[in-house]
């Protein structure tokens, strides 16, 4: 077919056909003359193809091709792959699987304007970019709500703004574009808040482009995801990326709803009603469930207005947007809502600036409500909405949609590396935009609350550029080690991080809560080169063509291997999977001394259950500042009584070593341990 769809070709790097034209364009342009020749029409010029001609992300181009053409590159000898352009969105849980526009047609005159240039139509771009790096500002809240100073992480920062999402998503082609610019433009730090589904590294233009950001010494930090609490769902789990979850605060907006009955189930709202007698109002409730309109979602159009008028309406959460729903109960004449959240949302809690008096309740409080709505003749509540309550409650917990490991693309190093600050964030807001970010919003404001591993992503991104101009000759790596070995497991009432009901494990909270205040000084760091992730690369079993694809880098995995026999990538997190049949597994690490010159630490190990962990040495003595030592880890599988192993699928524990003169100076590294076919 004719069809032209875009794909990003990557070349060979250091070819000899490239040194015979003046530049990488003319280069890039005798590819599309020898594959569009003879299939197109004469009159075209192969140059109004090319989308992106590329220079430091990656080797190669992007262009308009038919699916004929696309075949005929792959098979020129200087091509290592032609991939379609794949899409991502942004991480917000503002609306469901990221489409805000898919049901509202692009030509309606209520629709944001979409600039051809990097100025956010959206909101997405100026909410995460002053959480990284925002001044800061008094006086600041969503109408009244949360109100307080509003600092990004690094305030002092200067930030560059590479605009890659459009209505219809992130493409692969434009972020590649992006890192590009970005490597040019010397930036110490790149923030993705975007993501998608796992991908194997060699397909993932993410993974390629920033591994050679790494190379340039540019610090990569990029949002887990959002299809939380699915096991394995982490994306961007690239080991020169810091890959970061969504925890919660301990800051709480109730809107309680009162049943006529007298009981109280506890919600959460930051619609500006508190006190307002027409917001707080007894009505009648209604829940209309049944048909084939979806009108229990409260989807626009569904709701038949004899039954909703003047009432209050429960909307259950998903297909639509949260806020999108109160517009359907406003369109419909309804005059409050209740937003209930499913089985699948459980008690997560993403607070919104509804368009009418609306609150969020948890999933047994839905049970409750609804209950009492199906139980009671004409059945009547009033919302109560309580302002903003600081402190009271317990938190950081991890986000219940944070995206969870082990990595599908890379099972052998921990992701996500930590987590943030993620759910209900207050950052800056655009003035052409109401605080829902619907095109039917008629108020403006200066800041809105946004939740996702989208928010969570430029508060690790910010504290990385804190920490780099604190030392500015440290790697990325080593940075990303400040982070992950001082981050805290505990809450604010010293109590362990939950996950739901439960401590949260490893694949929920990787090395655990971002601590800005420790990691400025981690006594020791793992620090790791480029390189070194080529030979991790190898000792996982790519092949030359896969490595060449995601590094550039022509290596022999043969050479690599017996160069450096038993080769571990340094990394901060310690995951080892043990294969059937082996009983055994050794790690080394090596710790560079980043503290006081004449520091000693002592191990302490927390081992996994049904797992022996024995530290050589158990003693670390450095001299000076700067100096490196090495420790090897072995780790043996317990047996029972009767010889049968005791060890779970998965297990966790912690190895941490002190330091012997400030026992409060602690470098932890979690410790995840696998056991694949053992069942």
């Amino acid at each position: 077919s004719l069809k032209k769809q875009t794909y990003v070709i990557q070349l060979h790097p250091n070819s000899q056909s490239a040194k015979a034209f003046p530049s990488k364009l003319d280069w890039h342009l005798s590819f599309l003359q020898e594959a569009v020749l003879g299939i197109e029409e004469e009159n075209e010029d192969p140059s109004s193809r090319i989308l992106y001609s590329y220079d430091s992300a990656i080797e190669g181009f992007s262009a308009q091709l038919t699916e004929s053409e696309a075949k005929t590159l792959k098979n020129l000898p200087e091509v290592v792959a032609v991939r379609p352009d794949h899409v991502l969105q942004v991480q917000t849980t503002y609306s469901y699987k990221g489409h805000r526009v898919a049901n509202s047609p692009l030509d309606s005159p209520n629709m944001p304007r979409e600039y051809i240039s990097a100025r956010d139509s959206t909101g997405h771009g100026t909410h995460t970019a002053s959480t990284a790096g925002g001044s800061s500002v008094s006086m600041a809240s969503v109408l009244g709500n949360g109100a307080g100073v509003a600092s990004g992480m690094a305030p002092g920062a200067h930030v560059a703004v590479y605009k890659v999402c459009w209505f219809n998503g992130c493409y692969s082609s434009d972020i590649l574009a992006a890192i590009d610019v970005a490597i040019q433009d010397k930036v110490d730090v790149l923030s993705l808040s975007l993501g998608g589904f796992p991908i194997p590294l060699y397909d993932d233009t993410i993974a390629i482009g920033t591994f050679r950001a790494t190379e340039h010494g540019i610090s990569v930090v990029c949002a887990g995801g959002n299809n939380g609490p699915l096991a394995s769902s982490v994306a961007n789990t690239a080991p020169w990326v810091s890959t970061i979850g969504a925890g919660t605060l301990d800051r709480k907006f109730p809107g309680v709803v009162r049943l006529a009955n007298g009981k109280l189930l506890y919600g959460e709202s930051l619609y500006p009603g508190k006190g307002i007698k027409k917001a707080e109002r007894e009505l009648e409730i209604v829940y209309v469930a049944g048909g084939d309109k979806g009108s229990e979602f409260c989807l626009r159009g569904s709701l038949p207005r004899e039954s909703v008028q003047g009432k209050m309406v429960i909307c259950d959460r998903g297909v639509n947007g949260r806020s999108e729903k109160g517009q359907a109960v406003k369109e419909a004449g309804g005059v409050a809502m209740i937003l209930a959240n499913t089985e699948i949302n459980q008690e997560e809690d993403s607070v919104d600036v509804h368009l009418i008096p609306a609150t969020l309740i948890g999933y047994e409080e839905s049970v409750v409500l609804k209950g009492y709505v199906r139980d009671t003749v004409r059945a009547k509540a009033r919302l109560i909405f309580g302002g903003t309550v600081i402190g009271r409650s317990r938190g950081p917990d991890v986000a219940q949609f944070s995206a969870r490991g082990p990595s599908l693309a890379n099972p052998s190093v921990l992701k996500p590396d930590l987590i943030a600050p993620g759910v209900n964030i207050i950052a800056a807001w655009p003035q052409n935009l109401g605080p829902t970010g619907l095109p039917y919003d008629s108020r403006r404001v200066n800041f809105t609350v946004m939740s996702g591993t989208s928010m969570s992503c430029p508060h690790v991104s910010g504290i990385t550029a804190l920490i780099r101009s604190a030392y500015p000759s440290w790697s990325p790596a080593a940075i990303r080690s400040a982070m992950m070995t001082t981050a805290d497991l505990y809450d604010r009432r010293g109590k362990e991080i939950r996950d739901g009901d439960k401590p949260a494990g490893v694949f929920a909270i990787g090395a655990g809560h971002v601590n800005p205040v420790k990691a400025i000084n981690p006594g020791l760091v793992y620090n790791i080169q480029p390189v070194d992730y080529i030979s991790y690369l190898c000792t996982i079993g790519f092949t030359r063509s896969d490595i060449l694809a995601i590094t550039h880098r022509n290596v022999s995995c043969g050479v690599v291997l017996r160069n450096s026999p038993g080769f571990s990538l340094n990394y901060p997190s310690i995951s080892v999977i043990f294969r059937r049949g082996r009983t055994k597994e050794m790690v080394t690490r090596r710790v560079t001394n980043v503290g006081s010159p004449n520091s000693v630490y002592t191990v302490n190990v927390k081992a996994p259950i049904g797992i022996n962990v024995i530290v050589k040495p158990k003693r670390l003595v450095f001299s000076h500042v700067d100096q490196t030592l090495s420790y090897r880890v072995w780790f043996v599988l317990k047996k029972g009584s009767r010889g049968e192993k005791v060890a779970d699928s998965f297990a966790d524990g912690q190895l941490t070593w002190v330091n012997s003169r400030n026992v409060m100076q602690r470098v932890r590294s979690p410790i995840s341990v696998t056991l694949k076919n053992y069942h």
